[in-house]
């Protein structure tokens, strides 16, 4: 099927349903099947609310409807995020459409729970977990009833293939790591570092002590020294995510953040083919197409198969024939390892390969 087919096929599947969710892969067309959506149902005179996680993302709908044919529905609509979803009047809308409905939590029950009319979820990751908080909600208010995954886009000519190269590191032994406490710092090693926090894991209690021992991962400068080496040996265009403004500063002259005053410009560039490589957190994860993008890097996947989802996507608009490939870093016999394949789950595992890079690199 191509691109037309898969969304006619995808709006079908919300006929006779007042409430229904499409799990539509990038480069479907998600925004355009939710703006053919209201225009099969409202017939122009109901109220809409579209619902999104970031403001940035009522742009997206703004120029499809433009470029659709369908800015006349633009009048009748209302756009807000999640944060202020429970500020509005329910019963004054007649649809509302909940852009990256894995989006959902608890709180908006307050709103939803008073909504009479029709709901139309769109996402690209359903949550993973039924049982989870927004597992329930989607199934509660809005349940996945069509779905077409990365991989099936990928056959059908949708989207480009892909590789993906888990490159597998050591901590480092040597102790030039530097270790802030309230009293003083003192030098230990990444490896030792490591083994301290899991030894606070699996002797403590909360969650927070996962986090920290993630954070300590995050900041290892193994990995670090090791992405320069590996971007700057790679020649043609690609996008490198760091974990922090600090690390995409210093990794690469052309940088994509929140306080880098040029990140506009740098991004500009890169779209334009002008420079062929730049670095970024995660504002890029959503919204954003990359003409030509050949390779990628991750630094940390943080077992977030949304997040992993969202960043091999801007790899996966090149022609139909290209092939893209994407480099992810993983430390050796560490949780690094799980939160990868937990990460990569929904992926095609004949297209993963795992090399140990600590002598071949």
């Amino acid at each position: 099927m191509n691109r037309e087919e898969i969304q006619k096929e995808a709006l079908l599947s919300t006929k006779g349903r007042h409430r229904a969710s499409l799990a539509v892969a990038m480069g479907v067309g998600k925004t355009l099947i939710g703006l053919q959506y209201i225009e099969k149902n409202s017939n122009g005179l109901m109220n809409i609310l579209i619902v999104a996680p970031k403001k940035s993302i009522f742009q997206s709908w703004k120029d499809d409807a433009v470029k659709f044919n369908m800015e006349h529905l633009l009048i009748n609509m209302t756009f807000t995020t999640y944060i202020s979803l429970n500020k509005h009047d329910p019963k004054h809308f007649d649809i509302v459409c909940l852009d990256e409905c894995h989006s959902l939590l608890n709180s908006h029950r307050k709103f939803l729970n008073l909504y009479s009319g029709q709901i139309l979820g769109l996402t690209g990751t359903p949550p993973k977990y039924k049982e989870s908080e927004k597992g329930k909600m989607v199934h509660d208010f809005c349940p996945v009833v069509y779905t077409v995954k990365t991989d099936e886009a990928i056959d059908h000519g949708i989207l480009n293939d892909y590789q993906i190269i888990i490159h597998e590191l050591c901590l480092d032994t040597a102790k030039n790591y530097v270790v802030q406490t309230k009293n003083a710092n003192f030098m230990s090693s990444e490896i030792q570092n490591y083994n301290y926090w899991c030894n606070r894991v699996d002797t403590g209690t909360g969650y927070m002590l996962r986090i920290m021992r993630m954070k300590a991962l995050m900041t290892y400068t193994s990995k670090e020294k090791y992405a320069k080496i590996l971007f700057n040996t790679i020649n043609s265009k690609c996008i490198l995510f760091t974990n922090t403004q600090e690390q995409a500063d210093k990794l690469c002259e052309h940088s994509y953040h929140s306080n880098n005053p040029d990140s506009e410009e740098n991004l500009e560039k890169f779209k334009l083919g002008k420079v062929n490589k730049l670095s970024c957190v995660l504002q890029l994860s959503e919204g954003v197409n990359i003409p030509d993008l050949k390779q990628g890097i991750i630094m940390h996947a943080y077992a977030n198969e949304r997040k992993a989802q969202q960043r091999i996507g801007r790899n996966l608009r090149l022609n139909p024939d290209d092939k893209a490939i994407i480099h992810i870093l993983c430390y050796m016999n560490t949780v690094d390892e799980k939160w990868v394949k937990e990460a990569l789950e929904s992926f095609d595992q004949s297209k993963i390969v795992w090399k140990d890079f600590n002598i071949t690199f």
